[in-house]
């Protein structure tokens, strides 16, 4: 069996088609709110998430406006491929609708299609957080990985729904005061002042962490080893 599938996104900003526009299509916005560490270049979107380095046709570049990218097809017929579509509005707001769409093989597909319908929600409301409480800044990107239990960890932070204000603690801080902007049975978003924080079920077992942290001066792979004890130790 397979599926091809189109899931579509929109979301209201205030913010300006110039500033949507940075934060989709230049490296530094991206790793602000996706995942992994992202370039822009030649063409092409590439994303170095782990092991795993996709590098994605642009398909459409109107700066301000669209933007398309289109992954290489897998022997299987497998690809992923996404649209932004930028309308500006008065009063500096901006509507952004996102159209992902692409073909999924095999007998399992039906799960890889509901943990990355789970993951795009996360990804396009962190877009929108990003936007709305961080405009101007870039994150450094942190990926580490744990091979606890999501929902062992979401017991442990008090099994919070979005809106709630909640408490973490970073490897090497101290405590500091956030808010839940995202949740569902997979993924959990906290933002802080100067962070994001995801935790997310990984599709196959495990726990993913994948953050946004915006204070100057972050070293990325420090970062990604400290989360990466942070979670062997609270995730078990």
């Amino acid at each position: 069996m397979s599926h091809e599938f189109e899931l579509q996104h929109e979301l209201s900003l205030d913010a300006t088609p110039e500033q949507v526009w940075d934060a989709i299509a230049t490296g530094p916005g991206i790793d602000s709110w996706f995942m992994g560490r992202n370039q822009i270049e030649q063409g092409v979107h590439r994303t170095a998430f782990g092991g795993y380095e996709p590098a994605n046709t642009i398909t459409a570049w109107e700066p301000g406006k669209r933007l398309a990218t289109r992954a290489p097809a897998a022997d299987d017929g497998r690809f992923i491929a996404y649209e932004f579509l930028i309308e500006g509005r008065s009063e500096a707001s901006t509507v952004v609708r996102v159209v992902t769409s692409g073909f999924l093989p095999g007998d399992d597909w039906e799960n890889e299609f509901e943990a990355m319908t789970t993951g795009l929600a996360m990804f396009y409301t962190t877009l929108g957080e990003y936007l709305t409480h961080f405009t101007g800044r870039t994150a450094v990107p942190v990926t580490a990985f744990g091979s606890g239990d999501y929902r062992a960890l979401f017991a442990r932070l008090g099994e919070p729904a979005a809106g709630d204000p909640i408490t973490i603690t970073p490897p090497g801080q101290p405590p500091v005061q956030g808010v839940v902007y995202y949740t569902n049975a997979q993924t959990l978003g906290i933002r802080t002042g100067d962070a994001m924080y995801r935790f997310v079920n990984g599709f196959g077992g495990g726990i993913v962490a994948q953050h946004h942290l915006f204070t100057p001066g972050t070293d990325p792979d420090e970062a990604d080893r400290a989360w990466t004890a942070w979670l062997a130790e609270h995730a078990s």
